[in-house]
């Protein structure tokens, strides 16, 4: 299975186009189910860090003010991803950073990115919250460290996504669930899931674990 990266953001505030800057930055890549390498800095962007972000992340405008700029951490995550296919919980705020502080040190930004968020609420209707800490819980998956910094929240999300490849195998019959899949799976509307399955494998099974000839799930979904 391809190689993918799973990035997490903390940032000043919620989108780059208010002038919200990236405050550090975590990446860890991932193959055949198998974390392979790391990646994780704080970033300096000469921007103030209001309180209640502070106490949210922890991270300080002390600690920020020795770390390295973020133009330089930016083209050196760059260079780490390279070509790989991106991956993120609640992608859409991730990749919005991801290419706005890549443009800020002038560099592209080509990856797709895959949502888990979005893809765990096509294959797991059932959980309480689709929260990044609720799905971790909810698969009794491990937990990195403190929720709200970059590598323990990308950490878990490798792991989330670990399982969702595990699921999309064993109880839907997809070999070879990459990015690709995941891309069609997040932009799939719910009641085509089961068709889309069958697009991947020749049987597969439902949300109960019962196995749908392609036939059927055909008659499910037109």
């Amino acid at each position: 299975m391809s190689l993918i990266a799973v990035i997490d953001f903390e940032t000043t505030g919620l989108s780059p186009d208010q002038g919200d800057r990236a405050t550090e930055v975590a990446i860890v890549l991932v193959e055949a189910g198998r974390v392979v390498d790391r990646f994780q800095s704080l970033m300096n962007a000469g921007q103030h860090i209001p309180y209640f972000i502070e106490s949210l992340t922890g991270i300080s405008n002390a600690m920020l003010a020795t770390a390295p700029s973020a133009r330089q951490v930016m083209r050196d995550a760059s260079r780490f991803v390279a070509g790989a296919p991106m991956v993120a919980h609640n992608a859409s705020f991730d990749k919005r950073f991801w290419q706005a502080e890549l443009a800020r040190a002038g560099e592209d930004a080509p990856q797709p990115f895959a949502c888990t968020l979005l893809v765990s609420r096509r294959l797991y209707p059932q959980a309480p919250s689709h929260k990044l800490g609720v799905l971790v819980d909810y698969h009794h998956l491990p937990k990195a460290g403190r929720a709200h910094r970059a590598m323990a929240d990308a950490e878990m999300a490798a792991s989330l996504l670990g399982q969702i490849q595990h699921d999309l195998r064993s109880r839907h019959g997809v070999e070879h669930p990459d990015h690709a899949v995941l891309m069609a799976l997040q932009r799939c509307a719910k009641p085509a899931v089961r068709a889309l399955m069958a697009k991947y494998a020749g049987t597969v099974q439902d949300l109960d674990g019962h196995k749908i000839e392609p036939m059927c799930i055909a008659e499910v979904a037109g």
